[in-house]
């Protein structure tokens, strides 16, 4: 197994960990800081902001989370998952040039359901 698919892995567990215990139906932002604790008892780490020539850009287009510096995590709590959330991750995934990402939706009644693996 690649170093990718062990690391998504985790993510996958830590998100359904904090869907089981949190459910659906919450703010995205609430999703973001529990799965972020989650990883961090996971030794994963999670560097934010998107550096564009050596700038640290804090604008409304940031990825949610990079894990392990590899793979991109975009977390969502939306009644369906639309073309443009789709759009958005493989932008991240371009310009940050990883290969790996995931779509997370947590408002679902089964994780599983809200979840998407992108290879860039």
């Amino acid at each position: 197994m690649d170093i990718n698919n062990k690391i998504t892995e985790k993510i996958i567990g830590c998100a359904i960990t904090v869907h089981k215990l949190l459910g659906p139906g919450l703010l995205e932002s609430a999703y973001e800081e529990c799965l972020s604790y989650e990883l961090s008892l996971h030794n994963l780490k999670k560097p934010v902001p998107i550096i564009y020539k050596e700038i640290k850009l804090e604008c409304g287009y940031r990825i949610d989370l990079l894990i392990e510096n590899q793979v991109i995590v975009e977390l969502k709590s939306v009644e369906l998952l639309n073309p443009v959330h789709e759009a958005q991750i493989l932008t991240y995934m371009k310009f940050a040039e990883k290969k790996v990402g995931l779509l997370i939706n947590f408002n679902v009644t089964l994780l599983k359901n809200g979840l998407k693996r992108y290879v860039y």
